[in-house]
């Protein structure tokens, strides 16, 4: 029997279809859990992560690294997301979503939500978050899990062997040099944490600078796969700056699944502990920057990281103080809480 043109086409057709089903079911190659460090009690935990297997099949199955390259990175897919986490069809999800991840609903300041993104993008209590106001104290700048870095040009980040690019994180040359020595902080949130961010110190703030890029996942199972990823996904900075801690710079990173990024402060002076911003839906970043010599981070923090542990922070909780203290007393003291 002749076979047509046709016939051999489709032929071709379904057997690549069924070749590419084939990988796309392959069974996934077991990860590692991610642990982390409570940092109130000192024990290891282990992080419930939401679509974990859809992260894992993404970045570790070669038709889901098509996907990723294809779609999952690109801010159409998390648009789209972003506008059905608005709609008020998507209230539906909350209920559940506190349940399972055993989300403290007191502490907030509002208990019924118009869609998704209002409960995710929530607003707490005044005195949820009490803020150390000491001048000479560095607060972490929202809630996560932070990796901490006292010099960023010599320290192994994620993967072994891995440094930091400062310079393709700001995009720019002559203010990253300032940087390339100095100390590094990153508050990593989850989707189940508090998604309002604050000013880490007081300070006069510099224009906000928007860089353009991708939306990789910022889940450590991403990031063993792809380390780089914090210096291709879109991210935006202001440099606070503080009479003690120099020039700080403060920048959010997008991620998958993340609406947006909203800044809310206005004026060109913050205090510490006066919200900045927020993210809408899904897993995003805080990073801050040090020049060299400006802070000693916590050695909890530091020590952890260097056993590969991220740790637990609150926003408002001490992170690191200045390395130079004289004149500390005569800077003001500013009180703030979350709101």
């Amino acid at each position: 029997m002749k076979i047509t043109k046709t016939k051999r086409r489709w032929g071709i057709t379904l057997l690549l279809l069924a070749i590419i089903i084939g990988i796309a079911s392959y069974p996934l190659s077991p990860q590692d859990p991610i642990k982390y460090i409570e940092r109130e009690s000192g024990q290891i935990k282990t992080e419930k992560v939401p679509g974990e297997k859809w992260l894992v099949w993404l970045y570790d199955n070669p038709v889901g690294e098509a996907t990723l390259w294809a779609l999952a990175k690109r801010k159409m897919v998390s648009s789209i997301y972003g506008y059905m986490m608005d709609r008020p069809s998507s209230a539906k999800k909350i209920a559940p979503f506190i349940e399972d991840f055993d989300i403290d609903m007191t502490e907030s300041q509002q208990q019924e939500f118009d869609s998704f993104n209002d409960f995710f993008s929530r607003k707490l209590k005044d005195d949820a978050r009490p803020v150390d106001t000491s001048s000479t104290i560095v607060i972490s700048p929202a809630d996560g899990k932070a990796l901490a870095y006292a010099d960023v040009s010599n320290s192994d980040f994620i993967i072994k062997g891995y440094r930091f690019d400062v310079f393709s994180f700001l995009d720019n040359p002559e203010l990253a040099q300032k940087y390339d020595d100095g100390a590094l902080l990153i508050i990593r949130l989850a989707p189940p944490d508090y998604h309002r961010f604050h000013f880490p110190v007081s300070g006069n703030l510099s224009a906000n600078k928007k860089i353009d890029g991708f939306y990789y996942s910022v889940n450590p199972i991403a990031l063993r796969e792809k380390a780089e990823i914090f210096c291709l996904n879109k991210r935006e900075y202001t440099v606070i700056s503080n009479p003690l801690f120099g020039d700080v710079i403060m920048a959010e990173v997008g991620a998958t699944m993340v609406g947006s990024i909203k800044q809310t402060y206005k004026g060109s002076f913050a205090h510490k502990g006066q919200e900045k911003g927020y993210f809408e839906f899904g897993g995003s970043t805080v990073v801050l920057l040090f020049e060299k010599g400006k802070i000693d981070i916590d050695d909890d923090l530091l020590i952890h990281t260097a056993k590969g542990y991220e740790t637990t922070v609150k926003m408002g909780e001490r992170i690191g103080e200045a390395t130079q203290k004289k004149d500390a007393e005569r800077l003001p003291h500013h009180h703030a809480a979350a709101n």
